[in-house]
C-alpha cells in the first residue's frame, strides 16, 4: 500500500536562493513537487523587498495571476475580494500581497476574503504572510521564506512564527545582494578584459558564487581579484535598468537578477577569490570560486559543494 509521507515530519529544509530569474522558477517547481500537497489551502511567503518572492512564486504556481510583483503592479485588487462561493466559474487559488493590498483595504477586510476563501476550501497563497499572521489568527500551512536561502517550514503550534521566519530573512538577504553584485563586477571583468566569453554556469556556495566553464581559463586570479576589488573601492553605483540589465557605474551588463543586487559597490564586503580553478569531473566544469563576508573557512574543504545549475 502507498502511503502518504508524514509531512509534519519536515521542521524546515534550507535550499540556496539562486539569483538569476529562471534558476529561481527552477527552484521553485522544484519544491512544489516535493514539498506542497493538495490539502495545503494557506501558504505563507516570507522575505524582504527585492528578495524575489513573486517569482519564486511563479515557479511555485505556474500560470498563477499575481496581483503585484517584481517588474510593476495590478492597479486593482486581488480577485480573492469579488470571491463569490456560489459562482461555479469563481478562482479556485487565490494570490493575494499584503502590503499592496493595505493601500486598497483595511487589515479586517483582508482577513475576511481570506477566511472566507478558506473556509470554502480555496487556496490561498499570502504574500507577505508575517504582516497579517496576527489579525489572521493562525499560521501557515506550510511557509517559504526567502533571504540568502530559501526555507520551507511547516509550523506547528509551537511555532515557528512568521516575524521569526522574517527576521532570518533580513538578516541574511545583505550577504545574497553582496554575492550577486560581486559576481556581475567579475564576469564584467573576464567579459571585458580577459576577453572570456565562453558558455558557463553560475551558482552557488554559502555567502558567495560559483562561474563555471567548459574549458579551464588561464588567468592571474591575484590580478582578477585586485581589478575587482578596485572596483568596488569606487563605490560606483548600481541600478536596474528596462529589460534584463543592470548598470554598474556607466557599464551596462546583461542581468535576470537586477534587483538582487547593493546599491553600490562598496557595500561589498571583504570580497575574496580562492586562488585555485577547482574541476568537477561530474559537470566536467572549471569552477572559479568568489566569497564576501566576514565568515572565515579555515580549510577549503569547510566550503559546501556548489549546486550545479545552469
Amino acid at each position: 500500500m502507498l502511503h502518504m509521507p508524514i509531512k509534519e515530519n519536515l521542521r524546515f529544509s534550507v535550499y540556496y536562493a539562486p539569483r538569476g530569474r529562471y534558476r529561481l522558477y527552477i527552484l521553485g517547481s522544484e519544491l512544489s513537487q516535493r514539498f506542497l500537497y493538495p490539502t495545503d489551502i494557506l501558504i505563507g511567503i516570507i522575505g524582504p523587498e527585492g528578495a524575489g518572492k513573486s517569482t519564486l512564486i511563479r515557479g511555485l504556481f505556474p500560470g498563477l495571476e499575481l496581483t503585484n510583483e517584481d517588474d510593476g503592479m495590478n492597479k486593482r485588487s486581488s480577485p480573492i475580494f469579488d470571491f463569490d462561493e456560489s459562482d461555479f466559474f469563481s478562482g479556485h487559488t487565490f494570490h493575494l500581497d499584503v502590503r499592496h493590498e493595505l493601500a486598497f483595504h483595511q487589515l479586517h477586510e483582508i482577513v475576511e476574503a481570506i477566511m472566507k476563501a478558506l473556509n470554502a476550501g480555496r487556496r490561498v497563497i499570502v504574500e507577505h504572510f508575517d504582516m497579517i499572521y496576527k489579525a489572521l489568527g493562525s499560521n501557515a500551512q506550510i511557509i517559504f521564506g526567502i533571504g540568502e536561502e530559501v526555507r520551507v517550514y511547516r509550523p506547528s503550534i509551537l511555532g515557528p512564527s512568521p516575524t521569526k521566519i522574517m527576521k532570518v530573512a533580513e538578516e541574511n538577504f545583505k550577504f545574497r545582494l553582496m554575492a550577486h553584485s560581486a559576481e556581475d563586477i567579475v564576469e564584467y571583468l573576464l567579459v571585458n578584459h580577459y576577453n572570456i566569453d565562453q558558455k558557463n554556469l553560475h551558482s552557488d556556495v554559502r555567502h558567495g558564487f560559483v562561474i563555471g566553464f567548459d574549458e579551464k581559463i588561464d588567468i592571474d586570479l591575484h590580478e582578477l581579484e585586485e581589478k575587482a576589488k578596485d572596483i568596488i573601492a569606487q563605490d560606483l553605483p548600481i541600478t536596474a535598468l528596462d529589460g534584463d540589465y543592470i548598470s554598474i557605474g556607466d557599464s551596462r551588463l546583461y542581468c535576470t537578477g537586477k534587483r538582487i543586487h547593493v546599491k553600490s559597490t562598496g557595500k561589498i564586503e571583504n570580497f575574496r577569490l580562492l586562488k585555485d580553478i577547482k574541476y568537477d569531473p561530474i559537470s566536467k566544469k572549471y569552477l572559479l570560486i568568489g566569497l564576501i563576508g566576514e565568515e572565515f573557512i579555515e580549510f577549503e574543504e569547510d566550503l559546501p559543494p556548489p549546486i550545479y545549475q545552469g
